[in-house]
Formats: structure tokens, sequence, C-alpha cells
């Protein structure tokens, strides 16, 4: 596990001190998914810190249980997270969870990935 790694769920790699974390095409995340995630981007990272571009635009579905866990855990060793979505529901859906949990970093939702990428810069 070097700057790549892939599971059944997601793809994550790093490139210019960001790390890239993009799920897969139709993918449902439920507790379980969510906590395998989260320790195998964890591994990948070696203990170092790094704003996250986290690009939810494959994830088919979601359970209540896996969206708390990852509210509370999702964000473990980031900066920062530039959450990517591409329909407006999502997008809505997105930042009022986000209103709600109250993330430990800071973290916003786009559409556009420049500018995801561009919040993220000062994080760098």
């Amino acid at each position: 596990m070097e700057d790549y790694y892939e599971n059944e769920f997601a793809l994550f790699w790093i490139s210019g001190n960001i790390l890239f974390f993009e799920y897969k095409p139709g993918v449902v995340i439920n507790l379980a998914a969510a906590q395998r995630i989260v320790a195998d981007r964890m591994q990948m990272q070696k203990e170092k810190i790094y704003p996250v571009l986290c690009d939810v635009r494959g994830i088919a579905d979601s359970d209540k249980a896996a969206r708390d866990y990852l509210a509370q855990h999702g964000s473990a060793l980031t900066k920062a997270v530039s959450i990517l979505a591409n329909q407006t529901i999502s997008i809505v859906m997105i930042s009022f969870y986000l209103k709600i949990s109250k993330p430990q970093v800071p973290t916003k939702v786009f559409s556009d990935k420049a500018k995801a990428l561009e919040f993220l810069k000062a994080f760098v």
C-alpha cells in the first residue's frame, strides 16, 4: 500500500499531497463497508494527515449507520475534506448532513472538481 490502494468500495491515491478518494460506481455503503473504507484509508496514509477530495458520485445508496460512522470517523487523519457530488439533491442532502454532524475538520461539498481542489489547496 504505497500511494494507491483499491478495495471493493473505492479507489484511494495520493497526488500533490492530496489524498483522492473515489467511490466505485453503484456501490452501496453499510456500516461494515464504512468501517472497512476508513480503516483501509488510514492504513494507506501511514499516520500522515492529508487534505482529502472525496468523490461520492459513485454511491448508489448508504444506510444511516454508515453515514453516522463516516460523519464521526471519516475525517480522522484529514486536514480538510472536499466532497464531490453531482446531483442537486445529493448536494443538498450532504450539505444538510454536514450541518447536523459538524465534522471535526473544514468540510465542503462541491459539484465542480476544480473548485473542490481549490478549497483543499489552502490545507496542503
